[in-house]
């Protein structure tokens, strides 16, 4: 059990996953809904707030407690990325977002009377190379006025509160091509009668994702979070607990793929004897494993680090490269080792195959993060 452990949690959590079997995520897939009384009763129980400290009403807890939930919940099956992102998501508001901000947001985000759920970063003409974002806000008194688009915004319909990266001066005027970037807080459900329009993306999973739209949006310049100019360093910061809680994702995905996969080559006979017996079902399983296990190594120690206050951008980047590469070759074993019965929709394999298949791209492309180790770990000329 890894990514550090935490049995206590972990045990609260699995009998929590219990009450949403495998029917109930097949149920909203096929109907692409969002778990709201999953997301509920994890609110309820406190789960979401564990990032969020005491004095605003959340547990106070580290990364390491946060990864064993969300780690817990996929390896029973699940899916946290209905709710991930407010966990990572509020560390901008918590670092960078004025007295005022923290003590309207926080709280209610604890006692799950706000959701702080969809984060407008990416575009339609710019994709990862966010400094090319087209999205402005001019400032007009005491508003700014946004105008722009955003794709990709995952939970949009089913928050009440965005975040958005938008520019507050142009490209070329900054020293570096990322500054003159803004964030602001949307109080979308006040927003929509006022110039938002959200899009619903139907996509090869239920991630609840969006496009969305700014038409001459009012938002008060007291909406503004830290200084303005200074969103994309904000946006940076928060970069490794998002990569470190998707890892705990891929490996919990990881191990329930090896786990289903295991159980079915045991029980599965042909030609008169268990499949599990053949070593060319066995030897991909056990590849899958030790794959696994050697990527959450990496995890454990980039949680070790960031729960330290130390930096670990390199850590927090392989570990997410590592947990994606092996939650994706232990799915690909599990659909191998059951056949024509992985394609079954009954049996969980092809929607979790589907899912996980996310995180070679999402939320940060395996591709970006070898280019990342080239230039900032080995010392690489810059390839792009």
């Amino acid at each position: 059990m890894s990514s550090t452990s935490h049995p206590e949690i972990r045990d609260a959590v699995r009998a929590l996953c219990q009450d949403f079997p495998g029917v109930y995520w097949r149920g909203l897939d096929r109907e692409r809904a969002y778990p709201t009384d999953f997301v509920k009763t994890l609110t309820d129980a406190g789960f979401l707030g564990v990032l969020i400290p005491e004095v605003y009403g959340g547990s106070g807890l580290g990364i390491s407690e946060a990864a064993a939930i969300l780690g817990e919940i996929h390896r029973s099956g699940g899916n946290g990325g209905a709710c991930h992102a407010q966990m990572y998501m509020m560390g901008t508001v918590l670092r960078h977002g004025t007295d005022e901000q923290k003590q309207e947001i926080l709280p209610k985000i604890a006692k799950g009377e706000l959701r702080l759920q969809a984060f407008g970063v990416t575009e339609p003409t710019s994709g990862t190379d966010t400094s090319r974002i087209r999205t402005r806000a001019v400032r007009d008194g005491d508003d700014y006025i946004i105008n722009g688009q955003k794709v990709w915004t995952s939970r949009a319909e089913h928050s009440d509160l965005m975040l958005v990266l938008a520019r507050t001066s142009p490209r070329d005027e900054g020293k570096k091509p990322h500054d003159g970037i803004s964030v602001f807080i949307i109080d979308m459900q006040e927003a929509k009668s006022k110039g938002l329009t959200i899009k619903p993306l139907r996509a090869m999973i239920n991630h609840a994702t969006t496009e969305v739209f700014f038409d001459d949006l009012r938002v008060p310049a007291r909406n503004l979070v830290g200084e303005e100019g200074k969103g994309f360093r904000y946006l940076l910061d928060g970069l490794n607990a998002e990569r470190i809680l998707i890892s705990a994702e891929a490996i919990g995905d990881a191990r329930w793929f090896i786990e289903r996969a295991s159980a079915y080559a045991n029980e599965r006979e042909v030609f008169d004897r268990p499949i599990g017996s053949n070593q060319g079902i066995q030897f991909p399983i056990a590849r899958a494993f030790a794959a696994t296990e050697a990527a959450d190594l990496m995890v454990d120690k980039a949680i070790g680090l960031f729960d330290a206050g130390e930096p670990c951008g390199p850590e927090a980047n392989m570990a997410k490269l590592l947990a994606a590469d092996a939650s994706w070759q232990a799915a690909d074993m599990c659909l191998q080792t059951h056949g024509g019965f992985g394609f079954a929709e009954e049996y969980d394999v092809e929607r979790k195959f589907r899912e996980t298949r996310l995180y070679q791209v999402a939320p940060i492309s395996t591709n970006l993060i070898l280019s990342y180790i080239a230039e900032h770990v080995l010392g690489l000329p810059r390839s792009f």
